[in-house]
């Protein structure tokens, strides 16, 4: 082959993976805006905030480089405001961050801003926002209550401890498990198509606990894209960790991909027909140039079909 294994890691490294200084840096800029949240209800008993817990891309090991923000969810108390009303629960976040970041942290009003179902807390020395995403705590363990998601603000049953519990079991028993989902999220953001992050992560888990993922990328994306383009996105995608796969209720229509935390959460549903099929014929045509530039009598072949793939950025 023109290309090596170690040559995509190269080209991972150098334009998409995040550099561990910079991890360490967004994780640090969220644990002390949790600190701050955690030091001020200890100072005021019977707050409205209950905690913060850190719980997107960059606490999963799975951002890209193009990551522009960060989730943090903030649990409210119910008493504290009518949780029927989603614009009470985000004003009520957004005036309690003000408060406590306007006194503890010297930042501006204008850092803090109510967007679609989150609040917005924009940081000016990493140029990186927070979106902190209410939850409405049911007093179940492990942290569980209803997420009002970003994306759609529907309310969903969730439990970030356990979440991140099943990723970083999944990371462990498959080393490359991260750098996948990371280099199937640049795949997507190159060729430009809707395809939930959450939905590749779930894949990717499928994947692992059923066959194993490559250790070599090439190896791995043919592993994706092959259960995308064999499956049509149609096979049940259950996982038992935290329930029984009874629990589950299949649809007769679209697909059945389920979250691992809460068994009523089917997370394929947001896929429609138009989705669905978009993200079959980018595995398909995905498949091919990778096919094409594995038999590459050229390097320069073999680049220009990785390219259809990565980007223009790829090289050798």
């Amino acid at each position: 082959m023109q290309f090596t294994n170690s040559d995509l890691k190269t080209y991972a490294e150098n334009y998409f993976n995040i550099k561990k200084a910079d991890v360490d840096e967004f994780r640090g800029q969220v644990k002390r805006l949790r600190d701050n949240l955690t030091e001020y209800i200890n100072e005021h008993p019977g707050y409205g905030l209950v905690k913060m817990l850190h719980s997107g891309s960059v606490r999963k090991g799975t951002a890209i480089k193009t990551l522009n923000d960060m989730d943090v969810a903030v649990y409210v108390e119910k008493t504290a405001v009518n949780v029927d009303d989603e614009s009470a629960i985000l004003h009520f976040v957004h005036d309690a961050l003000v408060e406590i970041y306007t006194e503890k942290r010297n930042m501006k009003p204008e850092q803090f801003s109510i967007g679609h179902h989150c609040v917005k807390v924009s940081f000016r020395g990493s140029g990186l926002d927070v979106d902190v995403v209410p939850v409405i705590p049911n007093g179940e363990a492990d942290d569980r209550g209803h997420l009002i998601t970003k994306d759609t603000g529907v309310r969903v049953l969730t439990s970030i401890p356990l979440h991140l519990e099943f990723i970083r079991k999944r990371k462990n028993a498959q080393p490359n498990f991260a750098q996948m989902v990371r280099i199937t999220k640049w795949w997507r953001d190159q060729r430009g198509f809707k395809f939930k992050s959450f939905l590749m992560e779930l894949i990717w888990a499928h994947i692992a606990d059923t066959e194993g993922i490559s250790i070599e990328i090439a190896q791995a994306l043919k592993q994706f894209f092959r259960y995308i383009i064999t499956t049509e996105l149609k096979s049940a995608i259950i996982f038992t960790d935290y329930y029984k796969s009874s629990e589950v209720t299949l649809s007769a229509f679209g697909s059945n991909i389920f979250d691992p935390v809460n068994p009523d959460n089917n997370v394929g549903q947001s896929l429609d027909e138009q989705k669905r099929e978009r993200i079959i014929d980018e595995a398909e045509e995905a498949l091919a140039f990778l096919t094409h530039a594995e038999q590459a009598s050229t390097k320069g072949v073999a680049v220009d079909r990785l390219k259809e793939i990565f980007g223009s950025s790829f090289s050798l």
